[in-house]
C-alpha cells in the first residue's frame, strides 16, 4: 500500500475540532476542504483566527512530515520576501501529533493559514504570467541549500521518476500509445543530458490552487508541501508551466512568459532550458495514469482526476507538434 492507493482519512469536522482543542488547546469550528490523498480543515477560532489543520494518510511517512515542517521554515528564514505556511507548535512544543481511529494511526499537524485568493480565481494576463515564473524563480533561491534525507524518494509525480508511468500506463489501454510517444521523447533528449541537469529539492506543485495572490494580482505566497521531492532543478518551471498549458489553446507563449519570468530570476543551463517541454509533457503523462488508476479506487473523490481531460488534450496537441522546435523556442525566449 502507499498514500495513492490507501483510502484517505475520514473525519468528521467535530473530530476536527477536537484534536485542535487537545494538541493546541484551541476552541475552533472546523470546514472540510478539498485534498488528493490526505484530509484537511480550515479551521477558525471565535476570534476569527484562522489555521489548517492538517491529517495525513495513513501510509504517510512522519519523516515526509518531518520535511515539509522543516522545508517551510527554512524558506520563512532565507526568502523574506515570500510568504509560506508554517507548522504550529502545540502540547509539549510539537509540532506532529498522534492520532488512532479504529485501529489505524494518523499523524496530525496544525499550520498557520495564509489569506489570499487562489490563483485559479484571478484572471490571468501576460505579466502575471512572467511574475509567476519569477516568484517560482524566487521560490528556488529561498530553498537553495535545503536538503532532507526524505526528499529522495520515488515519488509518482516527480517527472524525473519515468518508472512510475512505464509501470502503470496499463490503466490507460486507449491512450497508451500516446503515453509511449512522450516517454520515447523523454528518453531521447533528456535521459541521455541526465548528468547535465542539476537536482535539488523542489516544491513540485505549484498550480492555481497553491498560488496565493493579492487582489491586485500580485503573488504572495505559496502552499501545500507535499509533494517535495529531490530532483531536476529545471523541474520546478516545468510543474508550473503544465498546468498554464492545460488552461489554453495555443500554450507557448503563455509557457514561454512563466520560463521567461522564472529564468530571469534563477538562471537556467542551456541544457535545462531544452528540457522543459519533454518535462511538461511527462507531467502531463503522470496525470493521466495517475487519474486512471486512482479514479477506480476512489470514484468518489473528483479532486484526483480534476485535471485529466485538459491533460489528454493537451497530449493529443503536442503529440503532432515537434517537440525539438518547442525546445527551440522556449530556449529563445527565456534567452532574449
Amino acid at each position: 500500500m502507499s498514500v495513492f492507493n490507501r483510502p484517505p482519512p475520514a473525519f468528521s469536522p467535530e473530530e476536527a475540532q477536537a484534536m485542535v482543542f487537545d494538541f493546541y488547546g484551541l476552541r475552533v469550528t472546523a470546514r472540510s476542504l478539498d485534498s488528493e490523498r490526505d484530509q484537511n480543515f480550515l479551521c477558525s477560532t471565535p476570534d476569527y483566527q484562522k489555521m489548517v489543520l492538517k491529517i495525513s494518510n495513513p501510509d504517510e511517512d512522519k519523516s515526509v512530515l518531518e520535511m515539509q515542517n522543516e522545508c517551510m521554515q527554512y524558506i520563512h528564514d532565507h526568502g523574506s520576501a515570500l510568504q509560506v505556511p508554517f507548522a504550529m507548535t502545540g502540547n509539549a512544543g510539537n509540532d506532529i501529533f498522534v492520532v488512532t481511529k479504529e485501529l489505524t494511526t494518523y499523524f496530525v499537524r496544525l499550520v498557520h493559514y495564509l489569506p489570499g485568493l487562489q490563483m485559479k480565481d484571478v484572471t490571468r494576463h501576460e505579466s502575471m504570467l512572467y511574475k509567476l515564473g519569477s516568484f517560482l524563480g524566487h521560490l528556488c533561491q529561498a530553498m537553495s541549500g535545503f536538503d532532507h534525507p526524505a526528499a529522495d524518494r520515488d515519488f509518482p509525480w516527480d517527472v524525473a521518476n519515468i518508472d512510475f508511468i512505464k509501470a502503470h500506463k496499463n490503466h490507460i489501454p486507449e491512450g497508451e500509445e500516446v503515453v509511449d510517444h512522450f516517454i520515447g521523447l523523454y528518453e531521447e533528449n533528456v535521459i541521455p543530458n541526465y548528468a547535465n541537469l542539476r537536482k535539488a529539492v523542489i516544491h513540485n506543485d505549484s498550480h492555481g490552487d497553491n498560488v496565493l495572490v493579492t487582489n491586485d494580482g500580485d503573488l504572495r505566497a505559496i502552499i501545500d508541501f507535499g509533494d517535495l521531492v529531490y530532483s531536476f532543478v529545471a523541474c520546478e518551471p516545468a510543474v508550473c508551466m503544465n498546468y498554464v498549458a492545460l488552461e489554453v489553446d495555443e500554450p507557448l507563449q503563455p509557457i514561454a512568459k512563466v520560463l521567461k519570468g522564472f529564468h530571469e530570476t534563477f538562471t537556467l543551463t542551456s541544457d535545462e532550458l531544452l528540457s522543459v517541454i519533454y518535462m511538461i509533457c511527462i507531467r502531463s503523462c503522470i496525470t493521466v495514469t495517475m487519474a486512471a488508476e486512482r479514479k477506480k479506487l476512489f470514484p468518489e473523490n473528483e479532486y484526483i482526476f480534476v485535471t485529466e481531460d485538459q491533460a489528454w488534450k493537451f497530449l493529443h496537441k503536442m503529440q503532432n507538434e515537434d517537440l525539438n522546435i518547442w525546445s527551440q523556442e522556449l530556449l529563445k525566449h527565456a534567452e532574449a
